[in-house]
């Protein structure tokens, strides 16, 4: 596995990117990665399959100039800023493997990072609904998944310092919630770890065993998912 810490100067360029690594391991059998990004500014992204009328308050965006853009990934609606860790996790799928179904890739995946975070953090971390992972009830990090044939690329967020008053502002409760969640506002619900992006990332480069830096950056496939989907309203706006 091969290890890229890059962040983009723009949220569409850092969503594009994603998408750009998992094509280039579907088309050319590529080696499998682990990436880390940090957002520079708040932006609110919706899952693949999300309403942006009904999971957004646009008028609150609009007003405190947020854009609202879109993920090639399902999951829900999330706040993006500084304080986020995001990390992108392209996996090989093999026929017998733990990765050839949705619920047992996030199974999978979740238990390591289960593991490894619980080392750094000294208190039980807990998988909790389908894919989140929460200290004492609360949620501190969700992630997502975008299946191709070969590979699966699983991506999340880990809260370590994010303004959670201006999510309560921007996203009302989701209409789909994980039973433990049990309707409380995002202030009761999410936590910020409060601990160092590098710790987690090094943490994370062991459990996955990383060995290497990544050198194959898809610049110009990133430039044209950017042109042609992550910065259109036809693409953001869809559903």
């Amino acid at each position: 596995m091969r290890y890229l810490d890059l962040t983009f100067p723009t949220p569409q360029e850092n969503l594009a990117c994603d998408e750009a690594l998992i094509d280039l391991c579907e088309e050319s059998h590529h080696h499998e990665v682990l990436r880390f990004w940090e957002p520079r500014e708040p932006f609110v992204v919706l899952g693949y399959s999300s309403k942006m009328d009904l999971e957004v308050n646009l008028s609150s965006c609009e007003a405190n100039r947020i854009p609202v853009l879109r993920r090639v990934s399902g999951g829900g609606t999330v706040l993006q800023g500084p304080g986020c860790l995001n990390y992108s996790l392209i996996l090989t799928v093999q026929e017998s493997g733990p990765l050839t179904g949705i619920a047992s890739t996030y199974a999978f995946v979740m238990e390591g990072h289960r593991r490894a975070l619980g080392q750094i953090i000294g208190s039980e971390v807990r998988i909790q609904g389908l894919s989140d992972l929460a200290l004492g009830g609360c949620k501190f990090s969700g992630n997502a998944q975008y299946r191709r044939r070969r590979f699966v690329l699983l991506h999340g967020t880990f809260l370590l310092q994010l303004d959670l008053g201006l999510m309560g502002r921007l996203l009302p409760l989701p209409r789909r919630q994980p039973l433990y969640r049990q309707n409380r506002a995002h202030r009761d619900f999410l936590i910020n770890l409060g601990i160092s992006s590098v710790a987690i990332k090094e943490a994370l480069r062991r459990c996955w065993n990383v060995t290497e830096m990544c050198a194959d950056v898809p610049h110009e496939r990133i430039a044209a998912l950017v042109s042609h989907r992550y910065a259109r309203a036809e693409w953001n706006c869809k559903f």
